[in-house]
């Protein structure tokens, strides 16, 4: 007996968490469609002929459906999805300008749902379930006094709300919808950022690798009974002060 090879998209993954993720499930052997807008020049993806790449702005239509298409075309399925590609950025919110919320809501939210339409439609047609999961941000629901980031918090917790619609939505099909919220995550985004003030911002007092966040994707996307859940990989820091 044989077990179909399964296949999975996952956004923004040329570097940090994406591609942390995307080496991760081809070491357990999925096929992975990665994508982000120039992933095909340069990305830290290991070489795999179980790997396809697709450029292209998350925020278009035309890319999601280039993104499905081509999974579907190359490994035949879309098993799972990793909403990954997302922007973020602090400042106080009386800063926030008509151009940082458009570029917010362009990336994370309309890509988020391009992507996951046209995915969940393919895992419909399949008839056989699947997986999708989002990256958020822990300080969605608990925000931090330092940390100023009310208007991308918009676009996260929206994620987050409708992650656990579309799980309630779709559990009839089998299809499982979840979300990761890292805290503070080593990658490119932080490489400026003062290491000491970043470890204040988790009760463990330690900054999380991009391989932790992957592993809790790789844990939901397995997970068959689990669904609608928001997942913190955080240090403790959604607990509460500390």
């Amino acid at each position: 007996m044989t077990t179909k090879q399964k296949t999975i998209i996952v956004t923004g993954a040329s570097q940090g968490i994406g591609a942390a993720v995307a080496n991760l499930f081809l070491d357990r052997g999925y096929n992975v469609l990665g994508n982000s807008r120039k992933i095909s020049h340069k990305n830290e993806l290991q070489r795999s002929d179980r790997l396809a790449l697709v450029d292209g702005d998350i925020g278009l239509a035309s890319t999601a459906e280039m993104i499905v298409g081509t999974a579907v075309k190359r490994f035949g399925s879309v098993d799972a999805l990793v909403n990954n590609a997302g922007i973020f950025f602090s400042k106080p919110f009386i800063e926030y300008t008509p151009e940082d919320f458009r570029a917010l809501s362009s990336t994370n939210l309309d890509g988020f749902i391009y992507t996951t339409q046209l995915a969940v439609k393919q895992m419909l047609s399949q008839k056989s379930g699947g997986s999708v999961v989002s990256i958020t941000t822990s300080i969605v629901d608990h925000p931090l006094a330092d940390f100023t980031a009310s208007v991308p918090m918009i676009t996260k917790g929206g994620i987050n709300a409708i992650s656990r619609s579309l799980a309630m939505e779709y559990a009839p099909q089998g299809i499982r919808v979840n979300v990761v919220a890292p805290g503070v995550v080593d990658t490119p985004l932080h490489r400026n950022s003062p290491k000491e003030f970043l470890r204040t911002l988790s009760p463990l007092g330690q900054i999380s690798e991009a391989k932790d966040i992957a592993e809790a994707v790789f844990y939901l996307t397995e997970a068959s009974q689990v669904t609608g859940e928001v997942l913190h990989v955080d240090g403790g820091a959604h607990l509460g002060r500390w």
